[in-house]
C-alpha cells in the first residue's frame, strides 16, 4: 500500500508540472524578464470557472515583495521573527529546497503594517540577489543558499524604512540605488564578487526600480531619485541625461518608467503621466517630452503597455487606459479597485491584482473597460505582482503564498 501511495503521489506531481508548461517562461526578477510585466505561454479557457482551484498554500512569512520562479523554483524574501528569510521552494508542490536568514531591525511608526521586505529578488547566472527592509543586499548560490556575498551600508544602501526597489541584473552588473533623503547613491556592483565597479553620487532615492534602454547602442540605466529621472551609463555610471520630476504629496515616487524602445512612460503621485523620447545629439543625450496627461497618473502601480495602449490603476484607485502616442485616457473605469495594484499582458486577456485580494481578469479593449471575471484569492491583503505560469499563478499575500490552477 506504502508503494502504490508512493507511486500514485510522484504520477500526480509528474501531471501536476507537465500539463501546464507552468515553467516554460522563467520569471527572474520583478515584473519578468524584461521589466515589462509581458506574460508568454498563457492560455485562456474556453469558459473561465467560476472559482480558481488552489493547488497549495503555505504561510512563508511578511512581506510585499514578490516572488521570482525559476527552473521549477521559487525564490521569495520575508520576514519571519526578528529575521528576514530567503526561501528556496518548489515550484510545483511548495516544499522547501533551503533558506538562509539574519536579523532585520524592526520598522515602526507609520510603516510599521509593512514591516516586511518589499523588494523582489533578482537571479541571473545561479545566484539570487535580495534587499533587505534595512539596505541589506545579498547575493546567494541559487542551488545551495549559500552566501557569496553582503553588503550592510546601513546608512548608504537603506532608502530610509523604504528599501522598495528591486535590483537590476545586467551584463555580470548589479545596480541598486540607495541613500535617504536629500542624498543618495546609484552603485553597480560585479556580481560574481560584490565588488564595487562605480558609483554615482547624488541626491536622494526612490521606492521605484531602474529598467534598461538602448540608445544609439548605449546601454543606460533609466531610474527616479527623489527629485529626477536621470539616465546614468551602464558602463561607467556617468550621468547622461536628467528630468526633471518629482512626486506630489511625498519626497519619492513609488512607479518605475516603463521602456519601449526610446521611449520612457513614467507616472507619480499627483503627476499624471508622460512620455519622453531618449535620443542622441552630437554627443549628448538629450530627453524630448512627446507628451504629458496631468489628470491621470499612477500612485504606486507601474502600467503595462499593450498594443499602444497604457493600462494601470491610477492614484484614485481606478483601472485606466490611456493611447501611448497622445496621452489621452480613452476610458477611466467608474469601479473603485485600488491604488496598490499590478497589471500583467497575458495575451489575449490583461490580468489585474489589487492589493484587496481580487483577481481581475479583463479585455484589452482601448473603448472601454471589459471585465470578465474577478476571483477572491486571499483574505489578506497583496501588495505583490502575482506570477503566471502556464495556467498556474502563484500568489503572495501578507503572510502566505498560493499556487492557484485555472482549469
Amino acid at each position: 500500500m506504502k508503494k502504490a501511495n508512493l507511486i500514485f503521489s510522484i504520477a500526480a506531481a509528474l501531471i501536476l508540472f507537465s500539463s501546464t508548461d507552468s515553467f516554460s517562461q522563467d520569471w527572474p526578477q520583478w515584473r519578468g524578464i524584461t521589466r515589462d510585466s509581458k506574460v508568454t505561454g498563457f492560455k485562456v479557457p474556453l469558459k473561465w470557472p467560476a472559482e480558481l482551484i488552489q493547488q497549495w498554500k503555505i504561510k512563508v512569512g511578511k512581506g510585499d515583495a514578490s516572488p521570482i520562479l525559476v527552473g521549477g523554483k521559487i525564490y521569495l524574501i520575508t520576514r519571519q521573527g526578528g529575521d528576514e528569510v530567503i526561501l528556496c521552494l518548489d515550484a510545483t508542490t511548495g516544499k522547501e529546497i533551503w533558506r538562509n536568514s539574519y536579523p532585520a531591525p524592526v520598522v515602526t511608526g507609520p510603516d510599521a503594517s509593512h514591516g516586511g521586505p518589499r523588494s523582489t529578488p533578482s537571479f541571473s547566472d545561479n545566484k539570487v540577489v535580495t534587499l533587505g527592509i534595512a539596505g541589506v543586499l545579498s547575493c546567494y548560490e541559487a542551488s545551495t543558499g549559500k552566501i557569496f556575498w553582503r553588503k550592510e551600508h546601513m546608512t548608504q544602501t537603506a532608502s530610509d524604512s523604504w528599501s522598495a526597489l528591486s535590483p537590476l541584473i545586467i551584463d555580470g552588473l548589479c545596480i541598486v540605488s540607495a541613500g535617504k533623503k536629500d542624498t543618495g547613491i546609484v552603485v553597480a556592483y560585479d556580481l560574481k564578487t560584490g565588488n564595487e565597479k562605480w558609483k554615482w553620487n547624488g541626491e536622494g532615492p526612490s521606492s521605484s526600480s531602474p529598467s534598461v534602454m538602448t540608445v544609439e547602442k548605449t546601454k543606460q540605466i533609466v531610474l527616479f531619485t527623489e527629485k529626477n529621472l536621470i539616465g546614468l551609463a551602464l558602463t561607467d555610471g556617468k550621468l547622461l541625461w536628467q528630468l526633471p520630476a518629482v512626486a506630489k504629496q511625498r519626497y519619492f515616487s513609488a512607479v518605475s518608467p516603463y521602456i519601449n524602445g526610446q521611449t520612457v512612460y513614467y507616472s507619480g503621485l499627483g503627476t499624471g503621466t508622460n512620455a519622453i523620447k531618449i535620443s542622441k545629439q552630437g554627443d549628448k543625450f538629450v530627453a524630448e517630452e512627446l507628451w504629458s496627461n496631468e489628470s491621470t497618473g499612477s500612485k504606486f502601480n507601474t502600467p503595462v503597455l499593450k498594443d499602444g495602449f497604457l493600462y494601470g490603476f491610477t492614484d484614485q484607485k481606478r483601472i485606466y487606459c490611456i493611447n501611448a502616442s497622445t496621452g489621452k485616457a480613452t476610458w477611466i473605469d467608474n469601479a473603485v479597485s485600488s491604488d496598490f495594484g499590478t497589471i500583467l499582458d497575458c495575451g489575449s486577456v490583461l490580468i489585474g491584482l489589487t492589493s484587496t485580494s481580487n483577481l481581475i481578469v479583463l479585455k484589452p479593449e482601448s473603448r472601454t473597460c471589459t471585465e470578465v471575471v474577478h476571483y477572491k484569492v486571499s483574505d489578506a491583503p497583496i501588495f505583490a505582482y502575482p506570477i503566471i505560469a502556464g495556467n498556474f499563478i502563484y500568489i503572495k499575500d501578507d503572510e502566505s503564498l498560493t499556487l492557484y490552477k485555472i482549469n
